[in-house]
């Protein structure tokens, strides 16, 4: 039987993925999408409106139509419904403000520098990579991903409302742009929030309690979460995209702080990226090659291997839960 001949195709996208992902931050620097939704179809008014040439507009307008972005008809371009509810800048889904962080110098130099990661088995970044004491890119972090994160707070919210729990006191670890604790307090009247992470980071969290009206249950606890006195009698601690920055053993040890810091019947939440045992699904099991390119010693946890951290620390059995259209998972573990 002949063998089929294979084709370089699949390689030559892979190693061209760099270009797509420079197609579409341009169009997101000028405001290629918002100026479509706003009535420019034609080269010649796009290129007014986002202050660019028409032969450059041009050529990226009909790039992003091949790459699925963008809708041709004649002369003049159209949105698609995705690039209408999540690259529009006025649409309340809009995701392009995540590029500033995702394009990051450490995001960037990390991967670009991924074979001597490899090699290391570190980051080749200076320092401690992301995970440096008031990395500056955690300010950009916090006001970038509220849009991606939103979704994963309000279920979480639901989630502990579904419950029946007692929520009073709150403590939200590496807070960042805070909402995961500001979507609580927003369902628990009564609830008062306290939230971990550096100054610089607080000041973007505190700008949303204020935002969202519940700033006088918002208080902040400045400093490295690993040496900071929480208090105690804890009802909930949120530990959102925090766990996979570093090893097992630094994790068990910041597991058995807040394990001393929960009421008798809290419970922990954590959001991680979860992969399956075979590490290779689902797709967000990369997400492991991402703490290679940016932290000395963090990677994306198995269930199993997050449920081991919780025992080792005294907690009870964690349990998984899916979020719809999401690629995170929530596990909640209660501290006895």
């Amino acid at each position: 039987m002949e063998q089929e001949s294979l084709s370089p195709e699949s390689i030559l996208e892979i190693l061209n993925g760099h270009q797509r992902t420079a197609t579409l931050k341009a169009a997101i620097d000028v405001e290629l999408f918002t100026a479509i939704q706003e009535g420019c179809h034609e080269t010649a008014a796009l290129a007014k409106r986002c202050q660019a040439s028409e032969r450059g507009i041009r050529m990226l307008a009909d790039t992003l139509t091949l790459l699925g972005l963008l809708q041709k008809n004649s002369m003049e371009y159209r949105l698609t419904p995705e690039s209408e509810k999540f690259l529009v800048k006025t649409a309340p889904t809009y995701v392009g403000g995540t590029v500033d962080f995702m394009l990051s110098p450490p995001m960037y130099d990390g991967f670009r520098r991924l074979t001597e990661a490899v090699r290391t088995g570190k980051t080749a970044l200076k320092d401690q990579g992301t995970i440096t004491d008031e990395h500056p890119e955690w300010v950009t972090f916090a006001r970038a991903m509220i849009p991606m994160m939103m979704p994963s707070a309000k279920w979480i919210a639901e989630y502990v409302v579904s419950q029946s729990w007692p929520v009073d006191k709150v403590l939200d670890i590496a807070a960042g742009h805070g909402i995961f604790g500001i979507e609580i307090a927003k369902r628990f009247p009564k609830a008062n929030i306290v939230v971990v992470d550096w100054p610089n980071v607080l000041e973007v969290a505190m700008e949303q309690a204020q935002a969202a009206g519940v700033d006088n249950r918002y208080s902040m606890l400045p400093g490295n979460a690993f040496e900071v006195d929480y208090g105690e009698d804890y009802d909930v601690i949120l530990v959102t995209n925090f766990l996979h920055h570093f090893d097992p053993q630094t994790c068990e040890g910041l597991l058995r702080k807040l394990h001393s810091a929960l009421n008798e019947h809290g419970r922990v939440i954590t959001l991680e990226f979860v992969p399956h045992e075979d590490r290779v699904s689902p797709a967000s099991a990369d997400f492991a090659l991402v703490m290679l390119a940016t932290t000395p010693a963090g990677d994306a946890y198995t269930f199993k291997e997050l449920n081991s951290m919780f025992t080792n620390a005294g907690f009870g059995q964690s349990e998984i839960h899916d979020i719809p259209d999401c690629k995170e998972h929530v596990i909640v573990t209660p501290k006895n």
